[in-house]
């Protein structure tokens, strides 16, 4: 299963842009930011990670701010086909 929840907050927010298909698509830059408990230790976890929506999602994300915080459920995808990059699509956004 390839599911992933994080809380995260905008650093970049790119023009929408539209596929030939005439599809939105919103691509965005998100950092993260949390603490877990791995081995019994406190672990801090910081990462950024780039992001899009596709369809309506993007339609409703275009209005973000950078700094603006969100909780956001999506999957991940390589940026390009036999790339290690991998980049978020975000299915759900809620504001936090």
């Amino acid at each position: 299963m390839n599911r992933i929840f994080l809380q995260v907050r905008a650093l970049e927010i790119k023009p929408m842009r539209f596929t030939p298909a005439g599809i939105p698509v919103q691509e965005l830059v998100l950092e993260h930011c949390s603490e877990v408990i791995e081995a019994g230790h406190t672990r801090r976890v910081e990462f950024i990670i780039a992001a899009c929506a596709i369809g309506p999602l993007a339609g409703q994300l275009q209005h973000l701010q950078i700094g603006d915080e969100l909780d956001v459920e999506g999957f991940l995808t390589p940026a390009r086909k036999n790339s290690s990059k991998l980049v978020l699509h975000i299915q759900a956004a809620t504001p936090r």
